[in-house]
């Protein structure tokens, strides 16, 4: 795999985490990126190696937002905001997964149990039924690892890519 030289003096649940990423955007057909995003907005972990020195690959295929990593972050914590309010306003319980079905691509948004959020940006011939599915992988490996520390060194590490 490339790009895992920048997940050096990070610590092993830092590293799995990227690994996972990159599995989930090299091994998943039909993905452009994919961003993960804490509570309250912050940018996580990104497939966008423009973005984040760490990030775990390098994709010729990452033509997902126009402003990249930070730009998917920006729409995948709005559009959780989004249905999370929806679905208090409706009695619905809380928020699993939300897909958008556009023109030339989906974005699907599954919640992480710790209240950050996945975000992937995908072709639009992509078989969302297969996204659906390695993203539910995703969430439940990186749900049980993701506590307030690794989300702190993962920030950190974001800041110091930049």
């Amino acid at each position: 795999m490339t790009g895992t030289t920048g997940t050096l003096g990070l610590s092993s649940e830092a590293r799995n985490l990227h690994w996972l990423l990159g599995n989930l955007v090299e091994e998943v057909p039909g993905v452009r990126s994919v961003a993960v995003v804490s509570s309250d907005g912050l940018l996580l972990l990104s497939s966008d190696p423009d973005r984040n020195t760490a990030a775990p690959v390098s994709n010729s295929r990452s033509d997902g937002p126009r402003g990249s990593s930070a730009d998917l972050a920006t729409i995948v914590s709005g559009l959780g905001s989004l249905t999370i309010g929806a679905a208090k306003l409706m009695d619905g319980g809380s928020v699993k997964q939300t897909m958008v079905a556009m023109e030339e691509g989906s974005l699907f948004v599954m919640a992480i149990s710790d209240g950050s959020l996945l975000g992937v940006h995908a072709t639009p011939d992509c078989d969302m039924s297969v996204i659906a599915y390695h993203m539910a992988l995703f969430v439940g490996r990186a749900g049980h690892v993701l506590t307030p520390e690794l989300r702190s060194e993962l920030r950190k590490s974001m800041e110091a890519a930049q």
